[in-house]
Order: structure tokens, then sequence, then C-alpha cells
């Protein structure tokens, strides 16, 4: 006789769902009989570039090596990251992505009794940690898609352990600048820890984003969390990183899992620091790209909210689901954000300039047939 192993979970496990990436290319094409190379995929984030010469060159030279283990103290990438940002190494903890940042985070510091606070239509990680620690979520409401800061400071009390804020915030791409983060952690209790999820700082070239890196050395209880994954083109890798004081770092290395980061990903994220003609040809990319789905969807008499990530969250002031479900017979795939408590909204990330006008073009066929 077989248990109710959901009934055995801690009752916060219960509470959730997993989680739901975008929708393969794979399963689009398996799903409605169409080939995958006429199938263009707008709904996870991804750089549209492929991967830089740099990297594939040094994935090829560390082929022979796959039977050892991987460095497990990462000291090369460490290295390359302490010198890129003028920090000791004792300071940087690396993860299987930055996921695995946040979820090292909640190991550490959440428990039963225990609250974490994060804004409403932040990524979906936070609850998710949060919850399978067992601890409490605060979720404070967004001001304007974005994070109330203030409000977020008021929410804390004896129990709180961790704050996550994400700039730019992922679904929404909203962002708050230097001022207003400097105002926040100057609030924050110093037994509190701020993580500062900057997952697509890289694409916010603006002087009006904070650099998190820049307030490191004023406040103690800050934690920097960045990727690979993004800008320098490595999602498949998975590879991320903190930045924080030793103390902090030190804590996190008791409950990181050894080898947590792989040895291709290793070389690659190396080489990808080495690259900035890379780095810079995403950005430029990125830029277009936004720019020409800003216009698209004036042209179609959408909003859209202002971004500073790789994506856009477009507005049908309707239920967004079944116009979803007809770009994707189409073979266009982008990401219904309803989870979030937006389903109006469909998020799009950049793509090429012929992957951005096929999403229009589609997009501008759905709606003429409504």
């Amino acid at each position: 006789m077989s248990s109710d192993f959901l009934t055995l979970a801690l009752p916060s496990v219960q509470e959730l769902s997993p989680y739901v990436p975008g929708k393969p290319v794979e399963e689009l094409a398996r799903e409605f009989g169409l080939k995958e190379s006429d199938i263009v995929k707008l709904a996870s984030n991804e750089n549209p570039l492929a991967p830089s010469s740099k990297v594939t060159a040094a994935i090829t030279e560390a082929l022979p090596d796959l039977t050892r283990y991987p460095d497990g103290s990462g000291f090369a990438l460490k290295e390359k990251l302490a010198h890129r940002f003028n920090l000791e190494t004792e300071q940087i903890t690396l993860g299987n992505g930055s996921n695995d940042i946040l979820e090292l985070v909640a190991r550490a510091w959440l428990a039963p009794g225990r609250n974490a606070i994060f804004s409403e239509y932040s990524f979906a990680v936070y609850p998710i940690a949060t919850l399978a620690s067992g601890a409490e979520c605060r979720q404070v409401p967004a001001k304007n898609y974005g994070h109330d800061l203030e409000a977020m400071a008021a929410a804390i009390d004896d129990n709180t352990r961790v704050i996550f804020i994400a700039n730019p915030n992922n679904p929404t791409g909203t962002w708050f600048d230097q001022a207003a983060l400097n105002a926040f952690l100057r609030k924050v209790p110093n037994n509190v820890l701020v993580v500062l999820d900057e997952a697509y700082i890289e694409y916010a070239e603006q002087s009006d984003l904070p650099d998190g890196m820049d307030f490191l050395s004023r406040y103690s209880n800050l934690l920097v969390s960045r990727t690979f994954s993004k800008a320098y083109g490595l999602a498949a890798l998975r590879v991320g990183y903190a930045v924080s004081s030793k103390e902090i770092a030190e804590v996190l290395n008791r409950v990181r899992q050894p080898f947590n980061v792989n040895s291709l990903a290793f070389v690659a994220a190396c080489a990808a620091l080495d690259d900035q003609e890379y780095l810079e040809r995403s950005r430029t990319m990125n830029n277009q790209g936004m720019q020409q789905l800003e216009e698209g969807f004036k042209r179609l008499g959408l909003s859209w909210i202002p971004s500073r990530g790789n994506f856009i969250a477009v507005d049908f002031q309707r239920d967004a689901s079944p116009i979803n479900q007809e770009l994707l017979q189409k073979g266009v795939i982008v990401r219904p954000v309803a989870g979030y408590g937006m389903p109006t909204f469909l998020r799009v990330s950049i793509g090429t300039q012929a992957e951005n006008q096929r999403f229009l073009d589609a997009l501008t066929e759905v709606l003429k047939q409504d």
C-alpha cells in the first residue's frame, strides 16, 4: 500500500506548485505538428546570439577532462571575477545559475518561524525557496508593477531574515535608481540579509540603475547575485555567482553542494568574461530589439511596461491566454504571466530582428482575427 507523500511533505511545500518554464521548441513541434526550424521561442529571456567563439573554443579544449570532477573551489573563475570587480575571492560564492544562490540563501537563513520579504510581480523562485524552507512569505504589493521599497522596509519585523529585491525585475522589467536603493538599505537592520538580484544588470547601461557592487563596502548585510545565463549567453551551462561580505560567503559555502558548477561551465564563464565584444553585441541587439517591439506595440495600439531587461511585458487589457494559444499555433512561443498575477500580459523576450518581426507579424494576424 503506497503512502500519500504530498501529505507527508512540509505544510509549506504542500502549498507549492512546480515551477513551469517556458515551453520548449520540441514540445510545441510535437503538439502542433510543426517543424522545429519554423518555431520562434521568445519565452525564457535567453540571449538570441550564438555563443561566443571564445566560449566554444574553451569548451572544446576542456572536453578531454570530462572524466574528472570540476574544481570544487572554482579558483580560476573566482580569480577573474575578483579582478573584474576589485574584490577578494573569499567574497564570491559560485552557483549552478543564480537560482542556486537564492536556494542557498533560503537554506542558510530561512526556517519555520522566520520570514522573507519580496515584491508582488517578482521572480517565482523567491516564494518557492522561502516556502520550501518552511518560512513565511511576505509579499508586498507592487507600485506601478515595480518594487515599493518603502513598503518593503516597513514590512520588516523581528522574524525577518531575508529580503529579495531584483533590479531590473523579472517579469515586469521595472527598476529603481541609486538613491532609492541607498535609502532602502539604510532602513534595513544589519541582521536582515538583502539579496539584490541583478540577473539582467548587464543589459541596463543607463546611469540611473545602481551597480550593486558599489554598495557592498557600505552595507555588510548586502548580497549581490548575478548570472552568466543572460547577456553572456550561457543559459544551458547554468553558472551564476554571489558577491557579499566574507562572513556571508562563508555561511553559504557551508550549505553549498560540492561541485555545484560543472567544468564546462567554469571554462565557459572564464572565456565569456574575456569577450567584451560579445557582451557589447548582446547589448546592441537587445536595445535595437526592444525599440523594434515597442514600435510594433505602438502601431498595434497596445500598452507595455517599460523594461531595462532583455524582455518586455505587453498588456492586452483582457485575458491574454487565448492570444498566447493562437501564437503557439503559429509557431511563436512567448510567456504567459498569469501565474504572477498578470493575466492580461504576455512577457516577450527580445530576439533577433527576424524573430521579433515574426512575433509581431503573428501577433498582428491574431489581433485582426479577434
